[in-house]
């Protein structure tokens, strides 16, 4: 039977470790944020703990008398979660949850389970489960220990280790077939985008929470899901955005970032993200009013770099300018920062200036050229259509003149394919 609290939701524990490199503040800040992702995925915080060590204790993690500390907690609240903000080892979770008496949970293994509860489309559901899987490969024997003690004598032998095995080998069938869907969407995805290819693209991407999806709402005037809780959104957007009278561009609402993710959860992702790596332009959002923003933009670069999109032409957008008491922080953000605008998507603070923004990077990334093509050449006219934006077509003496919107590295090339016909 689980406990709920007075809300309704599953109560729970969360525990964080302070060491040689993260301090206590830092850590009671992590812990923070794991309360946010409890609260996400339904449960109620009802205790927080913080253990001070040196050295990770590889049974427990925390030590035997952190653990009985905890397990004292447990029996007298009775709480059925204990969640940890770190990964935890298969041999921790087992070792755990023998004395506590509970459930145990890690970091990822919550996130995971957000992602799992927030998956609507398939895409999205076959990406989770390909994460969860991965993720639990490896931890199989903490399932199956029930079945793999050995008392001795004839007729009792158990079959945990063949069971496992079993397992073993289902999962990762599982897993095979999984990842050959998820190949079969991302040639869709492929399609699509090609289908996409007549407009510039800018990625919205930035750590989770920090506004994108309110954004996309306010720039295109869409109805894309907005909630105040972590990882609102996980499958991508598109929306077309006018910038101006005659310019417009798509802008793709991204699933956001988050310290620790997961890595299976990333790799399994990847379809989804190749939206990120495909854009011609990121805004990365910055919730400006949390006090460790600056952190928060580590991990997303982070993760754009593992991504492969770490050079892309980039504008920083400092978001919920309106929640800040004290406003100085803006003007050196504006002296680190050549190409950034300070905004507040929910309030519509300051949107003509992240509009002017955008256009102005966009003039610095990109160049207006004209061509001149004869008709019957029309491999080199797709290849004109496929590298650039076409924004005017003309017809005149058996020649097609394109107006097209280029990347300037990609002008000198392409100019010299065209002058040799």
């Amino acid at each position: 039977m689980i406990e709920l609290g007075q809300s309704g939701k599953e109560r729970c524990i969360i525990v964080g470790v302070s060491t040689r490199t993260v301090g206590r503040s830092e850590t009671e800040e992590y812990l923070d944020e794991l309360a946010l992702l409890a609260d996400t995925a339904g449960a109620e915080v009802v205790g927080r703990l913080t253990q001070d060590r040196d050295r990770i204790d590889a049974a427990t993690f925390i030590g035997k008398g952190k653990v009985e500390e905890i397990h004292s907690f447990v029996v007298e609240q009775k709480v059925p979660l204990v969640i940890f903000d770190d990964d935890l080892s298969a041999v921790q979770v087992r070792n755990l949850e023998r004395v506590l008496e509970c459930k145990v949970l890690d970091r990822s293994a919550l996130i995971l389970d957000i992602f799992a509860s927030r998956a609507k489309t398939n895409e999205a559901k076959t990406q989770v489960e390909l994460a969860q899987l991965q993720y639990l490969l490896p931890r199989l024997t903490r399932q199956w220990t029930h079945l793999s003690k050995q008392f001795g004598g004839i007729g009792t032998k158990g079959p945990g280790e063949t069971q496992i095995e079993t397992d073993r080998r289902m999962i990762r069938a599982r897993i095979s077939h999984l990842k050959e869907k998820l190949s079969r969407i991302a040639q869709q995805r492929v399609t699509q985008r090609k289908s996409r290819s007549l407009h510039t693209r800018a990625a919205l991407v930035g750590y989770t929470n920090a506004g994108k999806s309110t954004l996309l709402n306010l720039l295109s005037g869409s109805d894309v899901f907005v909630e105040n809780r972590l990882f609102a959104t996980l499958d991508p957007t598109t929306r077309l955005v006018p910038l101006n009278s005659s310019i417009q561009i798509l802008m793709t609402d991204t699933v956001g970032f988050i310290r620790k993710l997961p890595h299976h959860l990333v790799a399994s992702f990847k379809s989804t993200l190749e939206e990120i790596t495909e854009a011609d332009l990121l805004l990365h959002l910055v919730d400006v009013s949390n006090s460790r923003f600056k952190e928060q933009i580590i991990v997303a670069n982070d993760t754009l770099a593992e991504l492969g999109a770490g050079e892309k032409p980039t504008l920083m957008v400092f978001n919920k300018i309106d929640r800040l008491a004290d406003r100085t922080v803006l003007h050196s953000l504006a002296e680190e920062y050549h190409h950034r605008v300070f905004i507040s998507a929910t309030r519509g603070i300051n949107i003509l200036g992240l509009k002017g923004e955008v256009l102005t990077l966009l003039e610095k990334e990109f160049v207006e050229e004209t061509f001149r093509i004869p008709q019957e050449n029309q491999k080199l006219i797709s290849r004109l259509h496929a590298t650039g934006e076409v924004l005017e077509r003309l017809y005149e003496d058996n020649q097609v003149i394109l107006r097209i919107r280029i990347k300037r590295k990609d002008r000198e090339r392409l100019g010299a394919v065209v002058e040799g016909k």
